[in-house]
């Protein structure tokens, strides 16, 4: 999902210059170098403020996909009880993802601005206030939210990264390993659990939406008093990187980014909706989709060692790509005895490409400098160019009246994202070079 996980992971690393790899868990340190406030000069925090702060960052994390998978299951029952158009429903679904396009460019600034903790408060406040938003039944509020709360996951994206870089340099990997299951058990729990509520609770769909605000609420009150008290610090990088947006194969990785990205999301935003138009109930759709979810922590944590150690990751790319769109197919057209063998290998699929799209930006680059910006291009376009996936899922079901047509959808992304992964995958270093600021 791709989505799912950590999107401003992947940025430099340090290694020898004559080399083109790193270690696995180097591939986790360095993202936004040029970006993030260097670390601060204050004491080393005692055991149990890092413990705190390792806790509140996976919190944070935790909170950053509820938004998207829990209006997906509940989609029909929204659809049935507000007369929802099949075009507002897509633009629905997409408006929180072209956030993440629109909003992360913003993430640097306002770190630099008002500090990165006082701007992830800000953040999961957003996040907070969409959240509730959501279950007041108003469609007008419903869309609105759905913008305010994917304006606070775009901006945390970024910056959540960065901080695990300069508080937890030691133990970025494991940091990171954190920070991904946590996205990904944010979204599975979403998945599987939003219908169950809703029958709990008794209150129909919005009760269901709105009480994903709870977890935002209390990881709000839990990182408050540790941001409040910290003053911004002013940063200011002395380096630039120049003739990165014309070169082809920065383009070739951002589309990469951009197109695993739209499959990953039309995963999260209709395969629960596609699964209960061939006659599963919303419980066990969403069951699936969990599942699926989760899978993808597997792979998002074994490619890129994998992917470091191969000559190039040509093979890999395409081998992914296409087991992506044959599950995804298989999800529409398969017996769904099946559907749980399916799930588990759309995740592994989806996984894998997720953590290729961001071991390659780390490959393509030839120094720190370089991955950051390449990472803020592949991750502020992709979302944009991802956003466009669910879009058309749901008005090509509108226009038809069914999700069957939307095969023509993913094969046609899977040949673009094969294409991608082909250029993308060759063992070279995208042509901007870095130079000093004058």
């Amino acid at each position: 999902m791709s989505a799912i996980p950590f999107q401003a992971q992947a940025g430099a690393i340090h290694r020898n210059p004559q080399t083109a790899t790193g270690t696995a868990e180097e591939l986790l340190i360095d993202a936004e170098v040029d970006s993030q406030p260097p670390p601060r000069p204050t004491p080393t925090p005692s055991l149990a403020r890092r413990i705190l702060l390792g806790a509140s960052v996976v919190l944070i994390a935790f909170n950053l996909r509820p938004v998207f998978a829990s209006l997906s299951v509940v989609l029909p029952e929204i659809i049935q009880a507000t007369g929802l158009s099949a075009t507002a429903a897509s633009l629905l679904t997409t408006l929180p993802i072209l956030c993440l396009g629109v909003f992360a460019p913003l993430a640097p600034w306002l770190g630099r601005r008002f500090g990165t903790e006082r701007t992830l408060l800000g953040c999961m406040v957003l996040i907070l206030v969409g959240t509730v938003l959501r279950g007041t039944g108003n469609i007008p509020l419903l869309f609105l939210a759905s913008a305010i709360a994917g304006s606070g996951i775009a901006v945390s994206n970024v910056l959540l990264s960065g901080l695990v870089k300069r508080d937890f340099a030691r133990q970025a990997a494991l940091m990171m390993g954190l920070y991904t299951m946590a996205v990904c058990g944010g979204a599975a729990s979403a998945a599987g659990l939003t219908v169950p509520l809703e029958h709990a609770l008794g209150g129909g769909w919005t009760y269901a939406l709105a009480m994903w605000a709870v977890p935002a609420l209390l990881v709000t009150l839990l990182w408050a008093p540790q941001a409040l008290p910290l003053k911004p610090v002013a940063s200011e990088s002395g380096f630039t990187v120049q003739g990165l947006w014309r070169d082809k194969l920065a383009w070739q990785v951002t589309l990469f980014m951009g197109l695993q990205s739209a499959l990953a999301y039309i995963v999260m935003g209709w395969l629960a909706p596609i699964l209960r138009e061939r006659g599963l109930g919303g419980e066990t759709a969403g069951y699936v989709v969990s599942l699926s979810v989760m899978t993808q922590v597997v792979t998002c944590l074994v490619v890129p060692a994998l992917a470091v150690k191969l000559r190039n990751q040509r093979g890999l790319g395409v081998v992914l790509s296409l087991l992506t769109v044959c599950a995804m197919l298989a999800m529409l057209f398969a017996p769904l005895g099946a559907v749980w063998l399916w799930a588990v290998m759309l995740g592994i699929a989806q996984g894998g490409t997720f953590a290729l799209a961001l071991t390659m930006i780390v490959l393509r680059s030839r120094d720190s400098h370089i991955a950051a910006h390449l990472s803020g291009m592949a991750q502020g376009v992709g979302y944009t160019v991802a956003a466009c996936g669910p879009l058309l899922a749901g008005l090509l079901h509108g226009w038809t009246g069914s999700f069957r047509a939307s095969a023509w959808l993913f094969v046609g992304l899977g040949i673009a994202l094969v294409i991608a992964g082909l250029g993308a995958g060759r063992t070279l270093y995208v042509g901007a070079v870095t130079v000093p600021k004058h």
